[in-house]
C-alpha cells in the first residue's frame, strides 16, 4: 500500500504525527502570545522576520556539520532545540530580552530542525509514491491539527502560558523518539552541481515564503485580534478548520501520483486564491475570520502535497538533497523575511489590513506558473517522471 509501504517513512511520520502535535498546538499560538505579551504588531512582525534573516545566515553552516554526523542526528537535535523554544517564548513579555533571546533561539532550532527534516524526507521517500506518502502525513498532521488546539487553547486560558508551553515542549522532546528507528544518511563531502539542482526549488520556496508570511504568520496574529484576544476562541476555530482540511488531502497525493499533476495545481491553488480573499474581507469580523481560516486550512493541505512532491522528488534527483534544501530554505527565508518586513512597515504607516492581506496573491501566483511549468514537464516526459528515482544524499 503506497500510503504506509515504507517503513522508513511511516517511522518519519510517526514522529511528525508528534511534532505536529505541537506545532498544532502550543505552536500555533506563537504570534498571538507575542500579541497578548505586550508586543505590538509591527514589532512581533519584525521580530518573526529578523528569525528568518538570522535562518538565512546560518543555514550555509548545516553542511558542514551534516557531512561530520549525518542527517538522523540533526533532525534529532533541531527537534530538541525547537522544544527550548516554548518555555523562553512564555517568558516574553513585550520587546526586552527574553525576546531578543527567542528570535536567536529560533532561528537556530528552527533551520538545524527544518532543513534536516525535508533533506531526510525526500532522501527515505520514494518518487513514485512521494504524492500518497506526502499526503499521509498531512492526513496525520490535520488530525492532529483538530486536537491540539483545543488543548492548548484551553490551557493558555485556564492555567497560563508557562504549563501550555512546556508541555508543547514535552510533546516536541517526545516527538524526537521514533526518529532513533530511521536509518542514517550520510552527507557526501562534495556534490558537485548541488546548487544548480537546487534552483528550481529555490524559486518555488521563495514564493511559499512570500505568501506565507501573510496568510499564516500575520493572518494567525489577525485572527487572534479578530477572535477578541480570546485563546480558547481561536483554539476552537483552528481545530475546525483543521476538520475541514483534512478532507481530500489524501485524494489529492494520488491525484499527482497517477500523473495529474497539472490538474492538483489548478485546484489547489484556485482554493488557496480563494481564502486570501476572504482572509482580507474577514479581518476584525469574528464569523467572516473563522470561515476564512477553515477555508484556508483545506488550501494548506491541498497545495502542500502539490508543492512539496514536486521539491522533495527534485531534492532525491540532485546529487545532494542536504545541499538541495539547504538552498531551497534559504529561498523560504528570503520570501518570508521581505514579506513581514513589508507587511510591518505597511501596517506600521497605517495601510488598511485588508489590502495588506491581500499581499500573499503574488506569491500564490508565482508558485502556480512554477508549478504548472514543472508536472507540465513531468507529464511530457516519456515515463511521467523524469526524475532519476536512485539518487544520492
Amino acid at each position: 500500500m503506497a500510503f504506509f509501504g515504507n517503513d522508513r517513512v511511516n517511522w518519519l511520520n510517526l514522529h511528525y504525527g508528534l511534532h505536529a502535535l505541537a506545532i498544532s498546538g502550543g505552536g500555533a499560538f506563537y504570534g498571538a502570545y507575542l500579541l497578548r505579551a505586550g508586543t505590538p504588531l509591527p514589532a512581533a512582525l519584525i521580530a518573526l522576520a529578523a528569525i528568518t534573516a538570522g535562518r538565512f545566515v546560518i543555514r550555509p553552516l548545516i553542511v558542514p556539520v551534516a557531512r561530520r554526523t549525518g542527517l538522523r542526528i540533526l533532525v534529532i537535535v533541531g527537534t530538541l532545540l525547537v522544544a527550548c523554544e516554548f518555555p523562553l517564548l512564555a517568558r516574553v513579555h513585550g520587546v526586552g530580552p527574553s525576546l531578543y533571546a527567542l528570535v536567536a533561539l529560533s532561528a537556530v532550532a528552527d533551520t538545524l530542525y527544518w532543513t534536516c527534516y525535508h533533506a531526510y524526507f525526500a532522501a527515505l521517500g520514494d518518487a513514485e509514491h512521494r504524492g500518497h506518502q506526502i499526503g499521509a502525513r498531512e492526513a496525520i498532521a490535520a488530525v492532529a491539527g483538530i486536537i491540539a488546539p483545543l488543548v492548548a487553547g484551553g490551557m493558555l486560558a485556564t492555567l497560563g502560558p508557562g504549563p501550555a508551553f512546556w508541555a508543547t515542549s514535552a510533546m516536541l522532546v517526545l516527538s524526537a523518539l521514533p526518529l532513533i528507528a530511521t536509518p542514517r544518511i550520510a552527507v557526501p563531502e562534495a556534490a558537485p552541481g548541488a546548487l544548480k539542482a537546487a534552483w528550481s526549488g529555490v524559486r518555488f520556496f521563495a514564493a511559499e515564503g512570500w505568501q506565507a508570511s501573510g496568510t499564516y504568520i500575520l493572518w494567525q496574529m489577525v485572527l487572534f485580534v479578530s477572535l477578541g484576544d480570546s485563546f480558547a476562541g481561536m483554539g476552537a476555530t483552528l481545530a475546525l478548520a483543521a476538520a475541514v482540511g483534512a478532507v481530500g488531502t489524501l485524494m489529492l497525493g494520488r491525484i499527482i501520483d497517477l500523473g495529474h499533476g497539472a490538474k492538483a495545481v489548478g485546484v489547489a491553488f484556485a482554493v488557496a486564491a480563494l481564502s486570501v480573499g476572504l482572509k482580507a474581507f474577514g479581518a476584525g469580523q469574528a464569523p467572516v475570520a473563522i470561515a476564512a481560516q477553515a477555508f484556508g486550512a483545506l488550501a494548506g493541505t491541498l497545495c502542500a502535497p502539490v508543492l512539496m512532491s514536486a521539491v522533495y522528488n527534485l531534492a532525491k534527483a540532485s546529487p545532494c538533497t542536504l545541499r538541495f534544501h539547504a538552498a531551497t530554505e534559504g529561498g523560504y527565508d528570503v520570501g518570508c523575511t521581505l514579506g513581514l518586513v513589508v507587511a510591518a512597515v505597511l501596517i506600521r504607516g497605517g495601510a488598511p489590513l485588508d489590502l495588506v492581506l491581500l499581499l500573499p496573491l503574488a506569491g500564490l501566483a508565482a508558485q502556480a506558473v512554477l508549478l504548472l511549468r514543472h508536472y507540465g514537464a513531468e507529464g511530457a516526459s516519456k515515463s511521467g517522471d523524469p526524475l532519476n528515482p536512485v539518487a544520492t544524499i
